[in-house]
């Protein structure tokens, strides 16, 4: 017997045409975007941490919050382009 949410995700499945199964090349194209992403993101926050150690170590207290601010909104905006480009292969480009 299933479950209504089983029932429920078999008639979204067929009701979306557009989800289609991944190729292998599409797989290797989605896990190179992750890989990417995932240095430019590793990338921001080393740097950005960095000046976060040197902003305490001098007392500045009041710049802090501002790259904590940027940290948070840079890794935003890393892990939306991902998620773009990864849809864009989904869907065939």
């Amino acid at each position: 017997m299933k479950s209504a949410y089983e029932l429920a995700m078999e008639r979204l499945a067929k009701s979306d045409p557009a989800e289609k199964k991944l190729t292998p090349e599409k797989k290797a194209q989605l896990a190179e975007i992750d890989a990417v992403y995932k240095g430019r993101i590793a990338e921001r926050e080393i740097f950005l941490k960095q000046r976060l150690d040197e902003l305490l170590a001098t007392g500045q207290f009041d710049e802090v919050e501002k790259v904590r601010t940027q940290l948070a909104s840079e890794r935003s905006r890393l892990e939306e382009d991902r998620d773009a480009e990864k849809d864009a292969v989904r869907r065939g480009r």
